[in-house]
């Protein structure tokens, strides 16, 4: 039988915390402890949470992502599962987020400083900075328009190169492109 386990209920405000999507089996037998409005329901164990939605990302006064599954399953609600110490502070003013590029599936997302995986080398900023930065990284991704005033062999190369700047340095968008 599963220990009753129940965590503060403002435990979870002004939080970032990015979940792992898991199979139904591992919530299978557990009671279902919270149910919000919008219909998500919640999990609680003494290793973590386990959240079962069909939405994710910006919710109320948290930032929760979700990593899916590869192969994605193919339902729109999707399971996930964080454990206590993955949910970090979050707020408007202090510089708490890093960003990641992968080059190879060509995405970008962010993190949180307090991320075990964060080495210090990427400037932190603050959440509206970031978004700032990942849509221009987004647009660098996404279009070719932008690249028609620069001499290059391999605009991926070209695409990597700025977008390595944005992340690791404080420098605008327009001071990078007139270096290059």
């Amino acid at each position: 039988m599963q220990k009753n386990f129940k965590p503060h209920p403002n435990s979870f405000k002004n939080t970032f915390c990015v979940f792992h999507e898991v199979l139904s089996n591992e919530i299978e037998g557990l009671k279902k402890q919270f149910e919000s409005k919008a219909g998500s329901t919640y999990y609680y164990t003494e290793a973590g949470m386990y959240r079962v939605s069909n939405h994710w990302g910006r919710l109320a006064n948290s930032k929760w992502r979700l990593v899916a599954m590869e192969p994605e399953t193919p339902s729109k609600t999707k399971i996930g599962f964080a454990a206590w110490n993955e949910f970090y502070p979050d707020n408007a003013e202090e510089k708490l987020y890093y960003i990641q590029a992968d080059f190879d599936n060509n995405t970008v997302t962010y993190q949180h400083k307090k991320n075990p995986d964060y080495d210090g080398k990427p400037v932190l900023r603050t959440s509206f900075e970031t978004t700032k930065r990942i849509k221009q990284i987004r647009n660098l991704q996404q279009l070719t328009s932008w690249a028609k005033h620069f001499d290059y062999e391999d605009i991926d190369d070209l695409r990597q190169q700025i977008i390595t700047e944005l992340i690791f340095t404080e420098k605008t968008l327009d001071e990078i492109k007139r270096e290059i």
